[in-house]
């Protein structure tokens, strides 16, 4: 049993609605998306999404989630999209909303993760920040594959 400060409370509940945020917006762009690829990409950040939110009520109710047993369920999906040019520009639009919300969710782990006093508490939102990137290079990779994220 772990005892949180208010600050960490506060930062966690912050997180939490940033995870419920995350997954309605990833289940509703998954019902919305007309490409199929991006239809399952969305599902499957979705679940994810909600694992985090499963672990962070977890910290909040003051328990160290199991991070082994939540690694060892995880596939590293990867993630091959169609190079073909044919896309829905409500598909983009959805990518680059998504894309501007996970560095924005990644940024605020960052800052939550050095304000938590216990290691494992810490190691399990790094855990998560990290699934958080991850979720943003796919965005990023399927905009690049339609030519629609230009690096120069």
């Amino acid at each position: 049993m772990i005892q949180l400060s208010q600050k960490e409370k506060m930062m966690l509940q912050d997180q939490k609605h940033h995870e419920e945020m995350c997954i309605q917006k990833y289940t509703e762009y998954a019902n919305k998306a007309q490409d199929p690829q991006l239809k399952q990409l969305f599902m499957y950040h979705a679940d994810q999404e909600r694992q985090h939110l499963n672990t962070i009520n977890q910290i909040l109710n003051g328990q160290v989630p199991n991070m082994q047993q939540n690694q060892q369920s995880q596939s590293n999906a990867q993630f091959i999209f169609d190079q073909s040019l044919n896309y829905s520009q409500d598909d983009i639009k959805f990518c680059e909303d998504l894309l501007m919300t996970e560095k924005y969710v990644s940024s605020t782990y960052n800052t939550t993760i050095f304000e938590c006093v216990d290691t494992n508490v810490r190691k399990a939102l790094n855990h998560i920040q990290k699934e958080e990137q991850e979720h943003g290079e796919h965005i990023f990779n399927y905009l690049k594959s339609k030519n629609m994220y230009n690096v120069q």
